[in-house]
């Protein structure tokens, strides 16, 4: 081989780009958690607040379709901008479900309950580190029962 030729192998070999990991968002409903996931690995582990009995989260498989900074919130004619008195906290993540998503909340005191109109609420710093983490088209899993956690490994994990 020429000098060149190992140049061009070289350059080719670094301008492929590194296999994305597989990194995906469990949800599980009854134990108020999240777990995000590379490679099946679990990387982190959030508290959350779901939806009430009346508004209850979906269930089922969704994609992150949206990423907002400072998201105003919408409802009856309403508009609420960023700031303290923003339900919706600092960061949005929308899903695939129309309506829904994963976002912070101006009612910290909510986290562990069922309490929300459907979406998922974390901590303000939670959803922020959340939000640096994942990227649109990342797949979400919402479940309703607890065995997500344990297939998961969340009991290996300390929690």
């Amino acid at each position: 081989m020429t000098r060149a030729t190992n140049l061009l192998t070289i350059l080719a070999l670094t301008a492929i780009p590194a296999f994305p990991a597989d990194r995906r968002i469990l949800i599980s409903i009854p134990d108020r958690k999240i777990l995000l996931l590379e490679d099946g690995h679990v990387l982190k582990v959030y508290d959350i607040a779901v939806g009430k009995p009346s508004t209850p989260s979906p269930q089922g498989e969704f994609r992150i379709v949206n990423r907002i900074v400072k998201p105003a919130w919408y409802s009856s004619g309403k508009v609420v901008p960023p700031g303290p008195q923003n339900p919706l906290g600092t960061r949005w993540l929308g899903l695939s479900a129309p309506g829904y998503g994963i976002h912070g909340t101006n009612s910290p005191g909510s986290i562990g309950k069922a309490a929300s109109h459907g979406c998922i609420r974390m901590r303000n710093r939670d959803v922020e580190e959340l939000f640096q983490l994942v990227e649109v088209g990342d797949a979400v899993e919402l479940r309703g029962t607890r065995s997500a956690l344990a297939a998961m490994g969340l009991a290996a994990a300390g929690e």
